[in-house]
Parts: C-alpha cells; structure tokens; sequence
C-alpha cells in the first residue's frame, strides 16, 4: 500500500484534519505555516488608485458646489451694499422708521417701514389661506383619492407653479377683484367693529386681495411638496397604527403628520420665500399706498417688491441706491426666515433620531 499523508487529530472534536501546510493552495506564494482567512470574508483592501480616485473626485465636485453658493451670496450681499450705501448717506431720514417714499427729491428721504410691513402682512396672509388647504390637498392626494384621479389632479396643481406671476397679476387685478370687493363689503357690514375690517372705503385693491393672489401661488409649491414628505412615510409606521385600530384619521395624526413634519417645515418656508419675493402680482393688485395699517379690506397696501417694480423706471442714482437698499432689506429677512426654517427642521430631525 502507498503512503498515507500525515494528518493531524483535533484534540477536542477527535476529527481528522489536513495540517496547514497541505491546506495551502499551490502557487499561493505564502510562507509555510498557519493558513489565515482574509478578514470578514473579503479580499483584502482596495487599491490606492480605486480608493482614491473616483470618490475624492466626488467630494471634490460636491464641496465645490456647496462653496459656490455660499461664494454667489456673499457677492449679492456686497453688492447691495456697495449700491446702497452712497443712498443710505444721502439720505434724510431714517431709513427703517421713516415712513415716506421721496428718494428723487432734491432732499432725499426715504424708509423700509410701510414697505416692510406690507410685505410681511401680504406674505402672512398668504400662508394663512394657503398652507391648510394644501395640507389637505396633499392628505388626499397620498392617503384617500384612487390613483387614477390623484395622478391627473397632482399634475392639474403642479401646473400652476409654472403660470407666470403676470397672469396670476392680470387676473386677480381684472377678474378676481370684484368678488374680493364684495366680500370686503360684506366684512365691513357684519364685522366692522373689528379693525382689520373696518373703514369707510373704498375696497378693493387692498392687502386682502394681495394676500390671496398670493396664496394662490403659493398654493402649488406648498401642495407638491408636502404630498411627496407624506407619501415617504414608511409603511410599516401607517400599518402598525391601523393594526393597534387607529381610523384612518387618527393613523395620519399620528404616524404620517408627525414622520413629514420637517418637510412641511421646509415647504411652508419656501412658499414664504415665493411670497416675500413676488413683484408683479402685488404691483398689480394692490392699492399702493403709504401708511401702516392693519385694515386688510381697505384700498392700499404697498410692498419691498412692488415699489421696485413701479419705482425703478423713473428713479434717478439715489431713487436707485435707494431701491436696491429696500432690496438688500428683502435679502436680509428671506435670509432669515431660511435661516430659521434650517434650525427648526435641523432641530426636529435631530429630536426624531434621538428618539429612534
């Protein structure tokens, strides 16, 4: 008989085993001794020319983008101010309480006061009127409407963000404006007592019809993007609370609602961001006047974008200067307000991680 080849017993389990070193492929190279597998079953690390190529060029194309922004508003801001301020310094008054509009005059004086607070109030109500219908919108689209009809009526809306701010202006201005008029009349009957509705009038080209038309704008952005946070909750979430026997209802309340509350956040605050920019729509319906009231029916109402828009045609240097420093003022609170919605949406995503 032949030789047999050595082989070594395992002491604990009596089994017979190849000793290492017939264990070890031919031609591998290693040195005699223990065999060892590669570590979690992999084939060892990749190649400096693999690890580094592809995924640094990567990095790199994506630091740059994220710099170019910030790169693109730093030279907005400088250069509103380098506009603004020989405006600033010729003028008369001061320009965040003064509440006149006379930058052309041989005395300029000029303030952000009336034009500010046409532009927040406008913008406020807009978000009042728009976001719980488009929540609602949203809801139905992603959780009650058949598939069929959600389809065509989501496209239906997202249409509406490409119609251009003219034509929302032309309509509210020639179309929707007597129908705001008669329900400011109507208001001022019944609830004249109240500031916001009270007056003599005349009514019509008021903040009121400002604030809608924006809202009808800002329906469509507000809409899409809140129907594409709840159709991302996960499904285990909405089949866990109708398995505990929540209704339908009480499954969004308490596991879409709370799961697309961020991206609603960041929804709202890019309607807002439409609103406090919108020009032409506001030039066209409002009443343009200056004073600050709180009156909503009223004719008059003015904002930062609408008196760039009716003033910037006859505007001498300093009715310029004067303009694009009302317009580094409408930079500084959309700014803000964005700045603020990161912190609210970065604050709830940080609570929701935790909590998971």
């Amino acid at each position: 008989m032949g030789d047999i080849p050595s082989r070594s017993v395992n002491a604990t389990a009596g089994d017979l085993g190849v000793t290492g070193r017939h264990a070890r492929g031919a031609g591998s190279g290693m040195s005699p001794g223990r065999y060892e597998e590669p570590p979690f079953g992999g084939g060892g690390a990749l190649s400096k020319k693999a690890r580094f190529s592809m995924e640094t060029g990567f990095r790199g194309l994506s630091v740059a983008a994220g710099a170019m922004v910030l790169v693109i508003i730093v030279a907005i801001a400088v250069f509103l101010v380098s506009k603004a301020v020989p405006a600033l310094q010729a003028n008369t008054e001061n320009f965040l309480t003064y509440n006149r509009w006379t930058p052309n005059e041989a005395n300029p004086a000029f303030g952000i006061s009336v034009l500010a607070f046409g532009t927040l109030l406008s913008s406020i109500i807009a978000l009042v009127v728009a976001v719980p219908i488009a929540l609602g919108i949203a809801l139905f689209l992603s959780h009650y409407a058949p598939k069929r009809l959600a389809t065509p009526l989501g496209f239906a809306i997202d249409l509406l963000a490409a119609v251009p701010s003219v034509v929302f202006g032309l309509w509210g201005r020639d179309v929707f404006q007597e129908p705001v008029r008669d329900f400011s009349v109507w208001l001022n009957h019944y609830f004249g007592w109240l500031p916001i509705f009270g007056g003599e009038g005349p009514f019509g080209q008021s903040i009121m019809l400002g604030g809608l038309v924006l809202a009808i704008m800002v329906l469509p952005i507000v809409t899409s993007l809140s129907r594409e946070v709840f159709q991302q909750t996960p499904g285990m979430n909405e089949e866990a609370a109708l398995a505990l026997g929540a209704t339908k209802w009480e499954m969004i309340r308490t596991a879409v609602l709370p799961y697309g509350k961020p991206g609603v956040i960041a929804a709202v605050m890019l309607g807002l961001g439409r609103a406090l920019g919108e020009t032409i729509a506001l030039a066209l319906t409002l009443g343009i006047t200056w004073n600050i009231s709180f009156n909503l029916i009223e004719t008059g109402g003015n904002s930062v974008a609408a008196n760039i828009a009716n003033s910037f045609g006859e505007a001498t240097d300093i009715g310029r200067g004067a303009l694009i420093a009302s317009g580094l003022v409408l930079f500084s609170i959309t700014l803000v307000v964005n700045m603020t919605a990161r912190a609210i949406i970065y604050r709830r995503r940080e609570f929701r991680d935790s909590a998971a």
